[in-house]
């Protein structure tokens, strides 16, 4: 019982990660020494010492370590990336029981330090809250067993189920569940939209609440429809544009002619390989019945206002086999999360 409520504040810890640690997990670390707490730490940074060993550091009593547990939100790192490996640390330190959520499954660890470890005398204990921890690094775990972006579809609808005006922009929710979309974009890797949204809503697709960290836009101009004018070519945030290459100065914005038909498959490996972990697609309601009807989405973020539009563009219809995760309310919005 014990080991699950330590694994719980290892997660609690590594979601003060989000948004900062990507393509890498979040990951959280406790040490605990006779029933108390003796060091915690969490994963800051992409590059950053991990969790393991900000949580080592912590401890004021490094005597204390060879009487200790060590519990981890994911097995502890096996080789050298950034920075050493983390289970080397454990063992130098005589650390005698080690807890972990997840094995990683990354094939540089993928099990290598939890064998390593019973090699050397320590107990290891694995499995605690697995699936939890595998909702938390979902993203990470995408990118590692699929190659790709973990995909995000949101969208906001009012309650008799439109998205918005035809031809005009529509506000659905209200200021404080705006706000957490913006919460949302800062936890995320990159943001699509198509071009009728680019065109009617002349969105800024960054993060104006939390931090300075921004996502990269992307949006679909295979013609060239969207004025120079707009936020999507004002070229001051990193942004990708699907379509033909303009002319300009251009220093943060990059155009990626990608075939219609191969789109999605094209823009998920370009993605991949520039280590964008986490796509979060914004509308419209064509591009995300395009992405729901080829089978893409691992997350559906659907906001319900309860006012009723009457008629407009018809939201989104959630797939078959879509599986309840939470719900929760802000002010008149409802908020539901379904993973596929």
């Amino acid at each position: 019982m014990n080991d699950a409520i330590y694994i719980q504040r290892c997660f609690d810890l590594a979601q003060n990660g989000a948004g900062q640690v990507s393509p890498n997990p979040m990951v959280g670390a406790v040490i605990v020494c006779a029933g108390k707490i003796i060091g915690e730490g969490w994963h800051r940074q992409y590059g950053g010492p991990h969790a393991e060993v900000l949580a080592v550091q912590s401890v004021r009593n490094p005597e204390l370590l060879p009487q200790a547990t060590l519990y981890c939100s994911l097995e502890p790192c096996h080789h050298f990336g950034k920075t050493p490996p983390c289970v080397d640390l454990m063992l130098n330190k005589k650390i005698p029981r080690v807890v972990i959520a997840n094995m990683d499954p990354n094939p540089l660890v993928a099990g290598q330090s939890i064998r390593k470890m019973r090699e050397h005398g320590v107990a290891v204990t694995t499995g605690v809250l697995e699936e939890q921890g595998q909702w938390l690094n979902r993203a990470f775990f995408t990118g590692i067993q699929q190659q790709r972006p973990y995909i995000i579809l949101k969208w906001a609808q009012s309650k008799d189920g439109y998205i918005g005006k035809k031809g005009e922009p529509t506000a659905i929710s209200g200021p404080a569940t705006q706000r957490l979309v913006h919460r949302w974009r800062s936890e995320t890797d990159a943001m699509l939209v198509g071009t009728q949204t680019a065109l009617i809503d002349n969105p800024r697709l960054n993060n104006r609440y939390f931090g300075d960290r921004q996502p990269l836009r992307i949006a679909i101009d295979r013609e060239g429809k969207i004025p120079t004018g707009f936020h999507l070519l004002d070229d001051s945030q990193p942004t990708w544009i699907i379509g033909k290459e303009r002319a300009g100065p251009w220093k943060n914005t990059r155009f990626v002619n990608l075939e219609r038909e191969h789109m999605m498959p094209a823009l998920l490996q370009e993605l991949y390989f520039h280590k964008k972990a986490t796509l979060l697609v914004e509308g419209g309601a064509a591009l995300l019945n395009a992405f729901l009807e080829q089978g893409y989405g691992d997350e559906i973020r659907v906001i319900t206002n309860d006012r009723h539009l009457g008629d407009g563009v018809k939201a989104p219809v959630l797939p078959v086999g879509a599986v309840f995760m939470e719900q929760f309310s802000i002010g008149m919005d409802g908020i539901a999360i379904y993973r596929r």
